[in-house]
């Protein structure tokens, strides 16, 4: 019999299970977790029912488990006594623009009166005497100090001849600068369709270049703006003042649509001596601006017009404009033309011409279409054309020189030349037209 040797090594000795007590411990960590979760949860259930109890406490009692929570309405808010004043009314103070009140309730004099004893509001401050808060009291102390600091506005003349009023304006050349200072003071009776009066503004260039142009803030609600405004050009040689002229236009600024031309001024340079470093002060009356447009007219416009039924179309041919009116007091203008297509009498489309520089008779010669919408037999019945020559301005808003209606309710050559648009369809149909205001 064959003998095995031994293995050199360590020995190995089974080890006894140790699944029980592994099993005993989890048990034990799961039902400490347990007991901790319900102790946390308690802690929690009791915390929620002292919060609701002192909760109900507050809102009037505790409350039993079929009691709604009731909220109690708000307190009325009590009278605060006003230590300055007689009754416990507080009084509002004075709106900065509110009108001035009358007279009889300016604040009295502080002189001693008699005062009858059967006035209940200064006779007495005890809380048992009733109160009547339909008389106003006496004006308070805030409302007669507001009054008091509250700066009066000047008298505002109002023009009843027809006169727009004057421009008073300061002149001043500096030879070391080669420059011209004109100030822009005030202007004085203006005109104003409104009780408030306008907004005015001066706006100013310098002819007949056109090069410098500038304009005043715009001062609110006033027929007597006061500006103090210094506009500086320089560049200026002292020969070069003779042909200058000064051109202001005062206009009244509208938000919501193009601004009001009140008049202008006109004040040549070349009857004037400016000495260097000297002020003269100078005041001009403001003229009409729409006199020269009276004398000479408006201008006069020539269209084309084709009418196309079978594609609803309406094609406008503006070829050119004739003796506008001088628009910068030098001969020159800036014009262009603005259309406008209404429906109904609703404008529903528009367009409009390039600007034409300097010219007094621009030449346009641009065509435009417009989509006329579906009509009983496709007619221009409800159609109509509105046409505006403008003057093209870079510092202020545009001004109208004329105006042109095409339709079936124009009037002489603007309805003579409608109809026969509608008579020959699908035609070119030319007319001169004479602007209108």
């Amino acid at each position: 019999m064959k003998m095995l040797a031994p293995r050199d090594g360590p020995d190995i000795v089974p080890v006894e299970s140790s699944g029980e007590w592994h099993g005993r411990t989890f048990w034990a960590v799961v039902v400490c977790a347990s007991a901790a979760a319900v102790a946390l949860l308690a802690a929690l259930v009791c915390w929620i029912a002292r919060r609701r109890n002192s909760l109900a406490h507050k809102l009037g009692g505790k409350r039993g488990p079929d009691k709604a929570l009731v909220f109690q309405p708000p307190r009325r808010a009590t009278a605060v006594r006003s230590p300055g004043s007689a009754t416990h009314y507080l009084r509002k103070s004075p709106s900065p623009t509110a009108p001035a009140p009358p007279a009889a309730t300016s604040p009295p004099q502080p002189q001693p009166q008699p005062v009858p004893p059967q006035n209940p509001s200064s006779t007495s401050n005890s809380p048992n005497t009733p109160t009547a808060p339909t008389e106003p009291a006496p004006l308070s102390k805030e409302l007669a100090d507001a009054h008091a600091t509250e700066k009066p506005k000047p008298a505002e003349p109002e023009n009843n001849d027809g006169r727009l009023g004057d421009l008073h304006f300061k002149l001043r050349y500096e030879n070391e600068k080669n420059a011209l200072v004109v100030s822009v003071v005030s202007c004085q009776g203006l005109p104003g369709r409104e009780p408030a009066g306008p907004d005015p503004y001066v706006k100013l260039q310098l002819l007949p270049d056109k090069q410098h142009k500038v304009k005043t803030r715009v001062v609110r609600k006033t027929r007597c703006p006061v500006y103090d405004e210094d506009f500086t050009f320089y560049g200026i040689a002292p020969h070069q003042l003779a042909g200058i002229t000064l051109h202001f236009v005062v206009l009244s600024f509208d938000r919501y649509s193009r601004d009001e031309i009140i008049g202008e001024v006109v004040s040549p340079l070349s009857n004037l001596q400016l000495h260097s470093g000297e002020a003269m002060a100078l005041c001009r009356e403001i003229q009409p601006r729409s006199l020269k447009m009276r004398s000479v007219g408006r201008g006069e416009v020539l269209v084309s017009l084709c009418w196309q039924p079978a594609a609803a179309r309406l094609t406008v041919v503006l070829l050119k404009a004739r003796n506008l009116p001088k628009m910068d007091v030098t001969g020159l203008a800036d014009p262009y033309v603005k259309m406008y297509l209404l429906y109904n009498g609703q404008r529903i489309a528009k367009k409009k011409t390039h600007v034409k520089k300097r010219t007094l008779n621009p030449v346009f010669n641009e065509s435009f279409v417009f989509e006329v919408p579906a009509a009983p037999n496709a007619a221009l019945d409800h159609v109509s054309l509105e046409l505006l020559v403008l003057d093209w301005d870079r510092v202020t808003k545009n001004e109208v020189i004329g105006r042109l209606e095409l339709g079936a309710n124009g009037t002489g050559s603007a309805r003579h030349h409608w109809r026969e648009v509608q008579a020959a369809p699908r035609r070119q149909i030319a007319d001169w037209h004479k602007l209108k205001e």
